[in-house]
Parts: C-alpha cells; sequence; structure tokens
C-alpha cells in the first residue's frame, strides 16, 4: 500500500529525501510574493509543527491559491538558501485540490485569534497552530496510556456507557428513557449515561486482578466553571491485591511515567503553546517528575488550616480555597487522604468509625487530576454502607459474596491532565468538541 508522505517525516529525515522528487500534501498556511515571478507559501499538514516552504513560479498556478486551500504539489526537495529553514521544495506542478470561497468570509482569514472566539467555532479551530499543537498532544496521551496499561499486564475493559448505576450517588446524571419515534422507556427501567465505569471494572478486577477502562463520562452539573464539562474522557483502574497506599504509590508512578513520556515526544507542541499563553508548564512538570508527591492526612490538613486562620471544622469539606492554600505552601502535587467516610461514596473503605481509605491528588492551578480509594471489600459493611445511602444493587453486592478480596483503583480526567501540560487555563479549549451547559455546537 502506498502511502502518503507525512511532512513531519521529511522533516525529520530530509537528508533521505534531498534532490528528489516528491509529493506534498497539504493546507496553505501563509503567503508570500517574490519579485512578481514567483510566490512563498508554508504548507503544512497537521503531523507536525512546522511547515515545508515551497516556492512556485506563478505560471503553475492556474487558480486563486489563498490561505487556507488544500493543495497537492511535486517538486524538488533541496537545501534552503534562506536562514529560517533548512529545506524547501521548488515546485514542478501544483494541484490545488481545494479553494476557499470568499476569503473576506474565512474565519480564520487573519493570523491572530482568541480561544474565546475560537470556541465559537470549534469545526475550524484544529486549523490553527495551537489546536493543532493540543490534538497532537491528546493524541499522544491517550496512545501512553494503553501503552503503559498493556506494558503492566493491564486488561483492557469496554465499560458501558449506558448503565443503570449512580457510582458516585448524586443526582447529576443525564437520563435516557425514550427514543426519537415514540415516548416508551427503551430499557423498561430508569438508565442513564455513566458518570463513571467503576462498579463494571471491579466485577473484572475481582477475577482478572489489573484492568482498566478509558472512554467518555458524562455529568449533568450546571457548572461554567474553567474547570468542568459535561462530557469528558477517563481513565479508570482496578487492581486487586492492592491497599490504599499502594494505589498512591502507583498513581504517582503512573503519571510521572505519562509525564516523561509526553515531554520527551511533544516538546516542541508544548513549547510552542507555553510561549502563546505566556506560561511555563514545562518548567512545572519536570519539577514534579524530579520530586516525591506530598501526603497529608485529612485531619492533619483541618489543624493545618486552622493555624493559618482559616476557622474549619473536622467534618466541613475541603474547598479549592483551601486546597490553594496548600498547594501554595508546599509547591508540589499533593495527596490528601483519609476523608471522613461520611463524605465519600458508599463503595469507599473505612479505616475506622470515622475515616475512610480514600485520595484525592491535586495540583497546582488545577485542582484535582486524580481521584481513587480502596473499596470496601467486606460484604457485612458494604451492606450497612449502602443502606444508608438507599442503594439497593445486588450485582455489586455478589463481588463480595464470592471471593471477595482487597482492591483498591483511582479515576484521572483525561482534559484535566492537558490543561496541566499546556499550562491551558481554560478545559473548553483542550476539549475537541466541549459539551457544557447550553451548549452543544456541531
Amino acid at each position: 500500500m502506498k502511502h502518503i508522505l507525512l511532512i513531519k517525516n521529511i522533516l525529520n529525515n530530509y537528508n533521505r529525501f534531498l534532490d528528489k522528487y516528491i509529493n506534498i500534501y497539504g493546507w496553505v498556511k501563509n503567503k508570500r510574493d517574490f519579485k512578481k515571478k514567483s510566490i512563498f507559501i508554508d504548507v503544512n499538514d497537521g503531523s507536525s509543527l512546522n511547515c515545508i516552504q515551497i516556492i512556485i513560479n506563478n505560471e503553475l498556478i492556474k487558480k486563486e491559491l489563498s490561505i487556507g486551500s488544500s493543495i497537492k504539489i511535486f517538486g524538488k526537495l533541496i537545501k534552503s538558501k534562506g536562514h529560517k529553514q533548512k529545506i524547501e521544495l521548488i515546485a514542478k506542478k501544483i494541484n490545488i485540490l481545494g479553494i476557499v470561497y470568499n476569503l473576506n468570509k474565512y474565519p480564520l482569514s487573519s493570523k491572530k485569534h482568541s480561544f474565546e472566539y475560537l470556541r465559537e467555532i470549534t469545526h475550524l479551530r484544529s486549523r490553527t497552530y495551537i489546536f493543532n499543537s493540543i490534538s497532537r498532544i491528546r493524541n499522544n496521551i491517550f496512545y501512553y496510556i494503553h501503552k503503559f496499561m498493556n506494558k503492566y499486564n493491564f486488561l483492557w475493559i469496554p465499560t458501558p456507557i449506558i448503565t443503570k448505576f449512580d457510582t458516585e450517588g448524586s443526582s447529576d446524571m443525564f437520563i435516557i428513557d425514550r427514543t426519537l419515534k415514540n415516548n416508551k422507556n427503551f430499557f423498561g427501567k430508569k438508565a442513564f449515561l455513566t458518570v463513571s465505569g467503576q462498579l463494571n471494572l471491579e466485577s473484572y478486577a475481582c477475577s482478572m486482578s489489573k484492568v482498566y477502562s478509558f472512554g467518555p463520562v458524562f455529568r449533568a452539573e450546571k457548572s461554567n466553571t474553567k474547570k468542568h464539562l459535561a462530557e469528558f474522557w477517563m481513565l479508570e483502574l482496578e487492581i486487586s491485591f492492592f491497599n490504599l497506599y499502594k494505589i498512591i504509590n502507583f498513581s504517582e508512578f503512573f503519571i510521572k511515567k505519562i509525564f516523561k513520556e509526553i515531554l520527551n515526544k511533544n516538546y516542541k507542541d508544548i513549547e510552542y503553546i507555553n510561549n502563546k499563553i505566556n506560561k511555563n508548564s514545562i518548567k512545572k512538570i519536570e519539577q514534579y517528575i524530579n520530586n516525591k508527591f506530598i501526603i497529608l492526612e485529612y485531619s492533619n490538613i483541618i489543624n493545618l488550616l486552622n493555624k493559618n486562620k482559616f476557622n474549619i471544622k473536622w467534618g466541613e469539606n475541603i474547598t479549592s480555597y483551601h486546597e490553594k492554600f496548600l498547594l501554595e505552601k508546599f509547591k508540589l502535587p499533593i495527596y490528601l487522604i483519609k476523608y471522613p467516610y461520611i463524605m465519600k461514596p458508599f463503595y469507599v473503605k473505612r479505616c475506622n468509625k470515622k475515616l475512610s481509605l480514600s485520595m484525592d491528588l491535586i495540583f497546582p492551578e488545577i485542582g484535582e487530576i486524580i481521584g481513587g480509594s480502596e473499596r470496601e471489600n467486606r460484604l457485612h459493611i458494604l451492606q450497612k454502607s449502602m443502606k444508608l445511602n438507599n442503594i439497593k444493587n445486588k450485582y455489586y453486592e455478589d463481588i463480595r459474596k464470592y471471593g471477595s478480596v482487597i482492591h483498591s483503583g483511582f479515576g484521572m480526567g483525561l482534559e484535566r491532565l492537558i490543561l496541566l501540560i499546556t499550562g491551558i487555563e481554560n478545559i473548553r479549549d483542550v476539549s475537541a468538541f466541549p459539551r457544557f451547559p447550553d451548549n452543544i455546537n456541531f
């Protein structure tokens, strides 16, 4: 099978193609006239942050060639005489595949666009350099997560998107109750878009030891914030024979591995984004990789906050305001562990009459990235917790009835991880097609 030659492969191995005739496909990103006889264009195909400069004799151009046009060019690759690029292509034949019909109305005709403006044209914003970079970063995070899980012997489980379970014990779920053709209840009972695949994963973890899922989840929260979406992607994993502290150590090992891989693969993309938004997330990520994360127990956090005049009572929730103080004090990611069990979902294991074996991993400027716990494996205690929370789920009880085992797990939001890596502030700018209250464009 003959493949299209990607620009990234040409740039990374240009000596292989020097003084040879090749075909290049892509879109015009920039256009400059040169002495009325030739034009210079920069072509990009999305595979790389960098373009290839093409020199075209005006006689070769039969149609209007503008920024945004898609083209196929046949020409000779040579060393560039200019100092801005190492190579360039002397065009011998040009085929304009798609024109921009009205350049004056083209939403991306100017070179600078705000994130706010680009949110209004999500179907076109991937054509900008910054969203090209975000897309490549997202793609490689996705790839390296699967690669990591495969390397460490996790089995991928396709957990359902349609569910009857409210894993998080909230009312913030989207209901599925009818079709477009009639008003009948399709499933014969209440069904929802999933908020988590954890309960399904646990059933496999208790027979296959190490399992994970990675897919979309949904939250019907009316949260118009920079950190929330109605639809986002989440990695979830469960490990049998792991207690709370083992899952904490594993999650730190995992996220640092992802940091290293993405810095290695997408350094230029992250650097480009950082320069555009005047941030330095690279320096922060390197700091996180090279330092042990902090672990703080809930009770100690309450004492620390009160010593700093926050006036918070034991049993009250730790807010983002409190988290900000802790992160500014320690300047590193922090595991907040052993919350009061009444503040956590029914499946979280108790370590005594008051506390749970739970953990949240928070990062500066982002907040929570990972949330997890040791799961309650003792049937009689689980049943009491389910009764207290008015939950009936015989399937979940069965997992404890037949060969129950200590097991732990966590969930990690993909989009928040991208925020952390890129330094971008609004989660709507790292989701390909963001869904949030009063918005479902494209």
